[in-house]
């Protein structure tokens, strides 16, 4: 990747003209971060109600414009759309000749690093990929939490600090992430990030159907005890029935599982089946302990629901996903 013959950063005015492409959950708190931090947004891009919503909360008396207008009076431009959205935008964006020499382009994306800019490269835009390892709401506390928020950095070594520059202007920590890495990144942010919100409300709704009245309550200490624990600890912070080997308190959770939330079943043999084999190879499940365990799991799985409570050999789940967050990131 070059970008042979493009003006220097050190040229450029300090403070920006930033516009955003996508008014989703991201873009608009990070313009809003960029403005406290004296750049200007100038214009933003919107389609849905909500994203109009969002803009006009986070970004007021920004006009909402089309994308090729907001790159039009941009000195910066953040690109928060979807990933499978991404390279599509990109590559129409340069093939109209929005895309202006020496610009700063710049997108969200986790799984992308800066090559799927490529398209904007050869038109003279500066190529950045900063991911905000951060959850977003679409509401003015999404600029406050990213206060200390690690940022996934890509971009090609001559921007390297440019990119690190604007995430600590945003109130960020930049990682840098090589290219190669950047899907295996964004899997493990996934893996602990929206699994864990799945996770969260199955319990939340077993501990209703067990008559729990406030099962935020209880939860919450637990659960942040149990993250705070195994941020400090790794592996040596697990606990429960499995990591002890409790084979008959497993084979009871299963049994209730099935017959009150056959849809919560599959999702907790995998993590039973995932945490035994952590336990084990870390010394803290006695092998003699686990054969049971793992027999309790292995039956649990066979004797599979179709998630209406009867029972047909498979795992409980359709294959869908259910997550779709609509044009804007």
């Amino acid at each position: 990747m070059s970008t042979d013959q493009q003006p220097d950063l050190k040229d450029r005015p300090a403070r920006l003209t930033v516009g955003v492409v996508g008014a989703g959950r991201v873009g608009p708190a990070l313009a809003a971060s960029l403005q406290l931090a004296g750049h200007h947004p100038v214009a933003v891009s919107a389609v849905s109600d909500a994203s109009r919503r969002r803009a006009a909360l986070l970004l007021p008396d920004v006009p909402v414009v089309p994308p090729a207008e907001v790159l039009g009076r941009a000195d910066l431009v953040l690109l928060t759309v979807p990933d499978d959205t991404l390279p599509g935008l990109v590559a129409g964006l340069a093939e109209t000749g929005a895309v202006r020499p020496g610009q700063l382009l710049v997108h969200t994306s986790g799984r992308y690093g800066a090559r799927v800019l490529d398209p904007a490269l050869r038109a003279g835009a500066l190529p950045l990929a900063l991911h905000p390892a951060m959850t977003f709401t679409g509401s003015p506390v999404d600029v406050q939490r990213l206060a200390g928020c690690s940022f996934g950095v890509t971009a090609p070594e001559e921007l390297r600090l440019a990119a690190e520059a604007l995430v600590i202007e945003m109130g960020g920590e930049p990682e840098w992430v090589d290219e190669d890495k950047r899907p295996l990144y964004h899997a493990a942010l996934a893996l602990g990030s929206n699994h864990l919100v799945t996770l969260v409300a199955q319990s939340m709704e077993l501990l209703r159907a067990a008559g729990v009245e406030a099962p935020d309550r209880m939860l919450g200490p637990l659960l942040g005890a149990a993250l705070d624990n195994a941020l400090r600890s790794g592996d040596a912070a697990l606990t429960g029935p499995v990591a002890r080997g409790d084979a008959g308190t497993v084979a009871a959770h299963v049994d209730e599982l099935r017959k009150h939330a056959p849809q919560s079943l599959a999702g907790y043999l995998a993590m039973a089946r995932a945490t035994a084999d952590r336990a084990l190879a870390h010394g803290l499940l006695k092998p003699e302990l686990a054969e049971d365990l793992l027999g309790v799991l292995a039956d649990g799985g066979r004797n599979g629901t179709d998630g209406t409570g009867g029972r047909d050999g498979t795992d409980g789940t359709d294959g869908t996903d259910p997550a779709g967050n609509g044009e804007d990131r």
